[in-house]
């Protein structure tokens, strides 16, 4: 098979090739909660790789990987079996078939090391920016409220629904163990995430299990802010982190 192509904004040309390699991903959101799975590649060049996965994994967060690559496409440990390089993940489509529903994710290589500061904050997520200096790209801090105008539909952060939808919320403490529960309901919901009414005093970075009746599933979630509204009552926005909430039948 011939390699396929792809375009950077600065015009570049970058080949890609169709090589199944066996790659392990590693994906850490916080010292309470990480997760690993094991896969092959879709395409792949020195810049990036596209690859399956079981569960979802939002635009902007950063994994490692550990890949058998061929030295012509590495930039640094070239004599390793495993080149173990970190990715900032650019985009997470889901895919439907009549068993079960995976995910196509792409990655760009951002190096041998994650970020400045990742190791005190894993769940901040990043953007691609352009380099002054001419370079491919460089990594920066995502704004709270990107401009996705220029992304295609489903790269964009999922549309928030205006619907009550009941929920278990389950608070969990520093070993995965839930420490408080309570029935709550939604003021919103997306795919990704959800602002949810709640007693719980808790802070940014406080890990939930999201549970739905309807939906028969359990999410973990990740607080990403908080707010009280005119009536008093405290709303917690939630980023769902190991599976996407089942908008089927609400919508």
């Amino acid at each position: 098979m011939l390699p396929t192509t792809v375009t950077d904004k600065e015009g570049r040309r970058i080949k890609r090739y169709p090589l199944a390699l066996p790659t392990r991903v590693e994906v850490k959101v916080d010292d309470k909660f990480s997760w690993n799975e094991v896969t092959r590649l879709e395409d792949v060049s020195a810049f990036g790789a596209g690859f399956i996965l079981k569960r979802p994994v939002k635009r902007g967060r950063v994994m490692l990987m550990s890949v058998p690559m061929p030295r012509q496409l590495r930039c640094y440990d070239y004599l390793e079996p495993q080149y173990r390089v970190w990715g900032l993940v650019r985009r997470c489509v889901p895919i439907t078939s009549k068993t079960d529903k995976t995910y196509a994710v792409g990655v760009a290589f951002i190096g041998k090391n994650p970020p400045p500061g990742f190791s005190e904050n894993p769940s901040r997520l990043y953007d691609l920016a352009n380099r002054e200096d001419g370079g491919l790209w460089q990594l920066v801090a995502a704004k709270p409220v990107p401009d996705e105008s220029d992304l295609p539909t489903e790269l964009r952060r999922h549309s928030r629904l205006a619907i009550p939808e009941s929920l278990l919320l389950e608070l969990l403490d520093e070993n995965g163990d839930v420490a408080a529960s309570e029935v709550s309901v939604t003021e919103n919901v997306s795919l990704g995430g959800a602002s949810v009414f709640t007693s719980f005093n808790v802070g940014i970075g406080s890990f939930l299990r999201v549970k739905c009746e309807r939906g028969d599933i359990s999410i973990i979630s990740i607080v990403r802010g908080s707010s009280v509204g005119t009536d008093g009552i405290v709303r917690l926005h939630l980023e769902f982190i190991d599976h996407l909430f089942p908008l089927e039948g609400i919508e």
